[in-house]
This record gives structure tokens, sequence and C-alpha cells, in this order.
């Protein structure tokens, strides 16, 4: 049986208490903080930048999965660094400089991950995937929280899955946007094995519940 990650996504929680919001997270049995950096540019919403990354990695030792949607994602990567990501996504869509970018941030000791968007074709990533930690599945469009799931989303997670089986087979497919308890099986069953969750459990009247039933569904609990 795979290991199933949860990565509650801070893009849900209370801004003005994020100390108490990470913690509660943390509590609850959340694997990973995913941290949506948007820069109102590649997507149509701004969010938060470096110093917030930073003062969350003050407070928790749990893993950050920083998720760049901004343009030019080269341009910050070290910063992002600095304030202590453990994970550093990037967009295909957003720069010339994939394979370069996902090189540095090797370089510099940190996880990397390729991201593509809804309607890009999987098939953008061939002779990407061994630059990368992980590979982000885009099941929402990016810039907002609380969409619903993308149902084409799960024929893109095989095919995703397909392909890093050739090229990286340890790869971490992680899969954000709309996420829920209800949907949580047919996803692991795709190929995701880290799975952002935003609202659902932000939102949840508990939340370490919520988080257990997420992990449990690849038995089909």
């Amino acid at each position: 049986m795979k290991n199933i990650f949860i990565a509650p996504s801070i893009l849900s929680a209370d801004f003005s208490k994020i100390g108490e919001e990470i913690l509660r997270m943390e509590k609850a049995g959340a694997d990973l903080i995913h941290c949506d950096v948007m820069d109102g540019l590649f997507v149509p919403n701004i969010t938060f930048g470096p110093k917030m990354v930073a003062d969350i990695r003050k407070i928790t030792a749990l893993p950050l999965d920083v998720h760049l949607m901004i343009e030019k994602p080269e341009r910050y990567v070290e910063h992002f660094i600095k304030a202590g990501a453990d994970y550093l996504t990037i967009h295909y869509e957003a720069t010339k400089e994939l394979v370069p970018t996902l090189k540095r941030i090797r370089e510099c000791k940190v996880k990397s991950g390729a991201v593509i968007s809804p309607d890009t074709e999987v098939n953008v990533l061939k002779g990407v995937l061994q630059y990368c930690d992980m590979v982000l599945l885009m099941s929402v469009y990016p810039g907002f929280g609380g969409q619903k799931f993308i149902e084409k989303s799960l024929s893109r997670l095989k095919e995703l899955r397909e392909l890093a089986d050739k090229e990286n087979p340890s790869i971490l497919i992680e899969i954000d946007g709309g996420v829920t308890e209800e949907n949580a099986k047919q996803i692991i069953s795709a190929g995701a094995a880290v799975l952002v969750a935003g609202n659902t459990v932000f939102s949840s009247p508990d939340p370490k519940a919520t988080i257990e039933k997420l992990k449990s569904a690849v038995s089909g609990k």
C-alpha cells in the first residue's frame, strides 16, 4: 500500500491568525504545508511572498511545499529557498527556463517540482521529470481556492503516472484543487500520492478526522 501525504493549502487559512492555523494543521496530522504564492500576473490573484514563507518556517518543522504561481519564477527561487522552502514547484507555462531552474533548485539542496495547469498537455513534461522530485497536476484553474474538481484530471493523472513510471518512477505526484473526501479514492487510484486540500481540511469541524479519511481512501475505507 502506497503512502499518501496530505498538504493543507494555507490559501484557505485565516491569515489573521496564521500561526494558530498552521499549528492546527500540524496537530491534525498534516504531512506538508502547501504555500500558494501568486503574483497577480500569472494568475488573477495576489497572495504573499518570501517573508510569509520565512515566518511560517519559524513555527513548524513540517516540510513547506511552496507552489510558485508567478511569471518567470527563476527570478525568485533563491528568495524562497532562503525563506525555508523544502519543495519548490514552478509552472511549465510561466517560464522558458523550466529545466535550468529545476536544476538550480536541486543544486540548492531543495526538492524541485514542475507544475502543469488543466489545459496543458501532460506530454510537455517528457524529458522533464528526471529533474523533478515532485510533479504537480492542477485539477482546478490556478488562482483561487474553493473551486470544483475538474473531472478530466483523473485521466490526466493516469497519463502522468504512466509517463512518470517510464522517466522517474520514484517521483511524487501531487494534485491540487477540489480534493474532497468523496473523490480522494479515485484521485489516489489514478496515481496521486500528495493531496493538496484547502477548504476540505480548513473548514472541517474535525480536521484530524478529515485528514485520516483522506489518507484511508487508498484502502477504500
